[in-house]
């Protein structure tokens, strides 16, 4: 509670005063420089072999920058280099954004994890399972706000041919015109299962997004500046790409599988597909993968979570908070399956899931570096980011390239470790 009201009250103040995160040599934070030029040299090779048009990394270690290098052009076919401060679609890494956003609201106690989420979207009362059978029944138990933030309400995103995705699919809910358009769109779909069943990745931060709005009563874009962007000096992130910085946002492209290329995306916007946004003049903002943002403004969030919730005296969530959300949520029996939609990508008990975030719980299982306890998600387009509290380390990354079939994020993550010297 107070915790959040002083956010309110220096959220008011300038910008300036806060985001600013210092800069350090690479071995004052226990880095080889030498060794740390490896992600220098794998970013200018992906760029070299034309997989990707740019790439650009930030590096955080014990709250100061060690590594801030972009590399490639804006696009494949240009001529100005890629700088630092452009603007990139981050798509899904939105969602620890909009589930921190929800948690706040959580901390005034305007709502319990356990509420049904009806209480505030009486739309999804009259929600549906399609069973095998084709049938629809009531769900065994109500949808909560935390199957909404754990991936177990049992929506969809539509990317398999089961049959509710395929509904889904054809629904075209990021057509819609607004969050009533596209609450009564989804509130008309049945679901997979019943609510704390399976992990589905779905469109449930989206519904989050609209949970943000019913229950603070303000829009969701103007929520995230007041209570998290200005608050801590995100001066680059928003849904809408503002006039006088659209010079500064680039292309988007997506790997061809079939002449193995990437391809410009000329029209993002395309009815039905989770990966379409409107940019300028977005009808609905997606709190599941709407927002355009920065290496820089991602890192400052990121810096904030890594400081307990807290970055240069501003204070955006309390730290048990931030504990409950990065510590495994998923209900006893049920596993993590990845973002794939592909049930089958069973990652056994190596990654666990909170409300928000990834979770790793076993790294040597999944033959990577890293720690217990590190969180972490990603984006459609490529971009990735993770936080290491035992190590006090923080990557963020960011390309531009749907469909990426590169193992860009184990190759950077491998280089990060292995130029550690303490």
């Amino acid at each position: 509670m107070k915790s959040f009201k002083f956010t309110i009250l220096v959220s008011v103040l300038p910008y300036f005063l806060f985001g600013q995160i210092d800069y350090a040599s690479p071995e004052d934070e226990g880095f080889s420089s030498n060794k740390i030029d490896k992600v220098s040299q794998i970013s200018e090779r992906l760029v070299d072999e034309n997989k990707v048009s740019n790439i650009t990394t930030i590096i955080n270690r014990n709250g100061k920058i060690v590594y801030f290098k972009s590399f490639g052009k804006r696009g494949f076919n240009s001529d100005v280099a890629i700088k630092k401060n452009d603007l990139y679609r981050i798509y899904s890494m939105t969602k620890p954004i909009v589930s921190l956003a929800i948690m706040q609201l959580y901390e005034r106690e305007l709502f319990k994890l356990d509420d049904p989420v009806e209480k505030f979207i009486p739309e999804f009362s009259k929600i549906k399972v399609l069973t095998d059978e084709g049938e629809l029944e009531s769900p065994k138990v109500k949808m909560t706000i935390k199957n909404l933030l754990n991936h177990t309400a049992g929506l969809s995103y539509g990317w398999t041919y089961h049959p509710v995705d395929q509904k889904y699919y054809y629904a075209g809910i990021y057509d819609s015109k607004g969050n009533d358009d596209f609450i009564r769109r989804v509130s008309n779909l049945p679901l997979r299962f019943s609510p704390g069943e399976e992990f589905y990745y779905s469109i449930a931060t989206d519904v989050l997004g609209v949970l943000v709005e019913r229950i603070s009563g303000e829009p969701l874009d103007q929520y995230l500046k007041k209570y998290i962007f200005d608050p801590l000096g995100m001066v680059d992130t928003f849904f809408k790409v503002p006039v006088n910085k659209r010079d500064r946002f680039i292309p988007n492209y997506s790997y061809n599988s079939k002449i193995k290329k990437a391809e410009k995306l000329e029209n993002e916007y395309f009815s039905n597909k989770p990966s379409s946004r409107s940019y300028y003049n977005p009808e609905f903002l997606s709190g599941g993968g709407g927002l355009v943002s920065t290496a820089e403004d991602f890192m400052i969030f990121a810096e904030s979570l890594r400081n307990d919730g807290e970055l240069n005296g501003v204070r955006i969530i309390n730290k048990e908070t931030l504990n409950l959300m990065t510590k495994n949520q998923l209900p006893n029996g049920v596993e993590f399956t990845g973002s794939s939609g592909e049930p089958q990508n069973w990652y056994g008990d190596s990654i666990k899931f909170g409300l928000g975030f990834g979770i790793i719980n076993d790294p040597e299982y999944l033959r990577s570096s890293g720690s217990v306890g590190e969180y972490f998600w990603s984006g459609a387009a490529g971009t990735f980011f993770w936080i290491d509290p035992e190590k006090e380390i923080i990557v963020v990354t960011l390309i531009q390239l749907m469909n990426n079939p590169y193992p860009i994020r184990q190759q950077i993550k491998e280089a990060v470790y292995q130029s550690l010297i303490e």
